[in-house]
């Protein structure tokens, strides 16, 4: 079931259309991917779920009715832009975005003692905020984002600015936080994340959603029929055995004592069968691999019209 639909969605500024007929069903309780270049419209959209600005055309349903204005307590938002008060006390702030967010103070300080000790910044709670380093200001941000346990959760590039150990102690609460029911839409230009962690993703570009659905599918879906054989025995006896079968992409020697590698194009997935049944009649077959492309490598191809 679908915890968010868009649909149809239009937007223009001036002249210039950010959102073009956009539409989009992200499914209750996953990592949802928004992907594409800069100034492609993903901004917009996400503003556009969290009521900051209004369509022109289209509508955005929460659950099963269009999205209310009340309905922005069950959302969480971390924008890429984040800013916190930098003479304020961090404690002192935290329940202030909090209290925003529909908490009672006491509720509200209870939450954030038992997040600050859990992210390790506790002993923090009575220092300003100018005294954060950026990665502590941001796992503020983020805890404030989560606090009030919303249904659905935005996260615009969340790993900007942290080291390997802070990106990795995110994604496991972005995990634990979908794993208890929560939903997650996740917009990032880095692809290796989404393969890291997204289920699904959809791919603006230019104003126009170009691609959506599952990442794994997509990254099957996309493939080009393109096989590694890794093998032991007589190359030019492969060869032969599979000429006018396939194409050789790559033929580089190995180093003796070593199985060899081949790279092959194979033209349709009917073939594959023969292929495999010919490369081990030839050599000692050690294994038949396709070789998926990444989501970076998809991400290319469609914003240059490859795809």
């Amino acid at each position: 079931m679908d915890l968010l639909r868009v649909e149809h969605v239009t937007k223009r500024f001036a002249t210039h259309t950010a959102l073009d007929d956009v539409s989009l069903s992200i499914p209750r309780g996953s990592v949802y991917g928004l992907l594409g270049p800069n100034g492609a419209g993903k901004t917009t959209l996400i503003r556009i779920i969290n009521r900051i600005t209004a369509p022109d055309t289209g509508r955005v349903l929460l659950g099963d009715r269009e999205i209310q204005p009340e309905d922005i307590y069950r959302i969480g938002y971390l924008p890429e832009e984040r800013g916190l008060y930098k003479k304020m006390k961090v404690g002192e702030q935290a329940v202030f975005f909090a209290r925003l967010k529909g908490l009672s103070r006491h509720e509200a300080v209870v939450r954030l003692k038992q997040w600050f000790v859990k992210f390790g910044i506790q002993d923090w709670w009575d220092k300003k905020v100018e005294e954060l380093s950026k990665g502590m200001a941001q796992k503020v941000q983020f805890i404030v984002t989560i606090l009030h346990k919303p249904e659905l959760l935005i996260f615009d590039e969340p790993f900007s600015g942290f080291d390997p150990i802070n990106a990795n102690l995110l994604k496991e609460e972005i995990f634990s936080l979908r794993d208890q029911g929560a939903t997650v839409i996740f917009s990032t230009h880095n692809m290796s994340s989404v393969e890291e962690i997204c289920d699904h993703i959809t791919l603006i570009n230019k104003s126009h959603n170009i691609l959506s659905g599952n990442v794994e599918e997509i990254r099957h879906r996309h493939g080009n029929n393109i096989f590694r054989l890794d093998f032991r025995g007589d190359r030019e006896a492969l060869r032969r055995a599979l000429a006018g079968r396939c194409e050789t992409m790559e033929d580089a020697e190995a180093e003796q004592g070593v199985y060899e590698t081949l790279k092959i194009h194979v033209p349709t997935e009917e073939e594959v069968r023969d292929v495999i049944a010919r490369a081990n009649e030839a050599v000692q077959l050690r294994s038949f691999t396709e070789i998926i492309p990444s989501m970076n490598d998809i991400f290319i191809r469609a914003v240059n019209g490859n795809l």
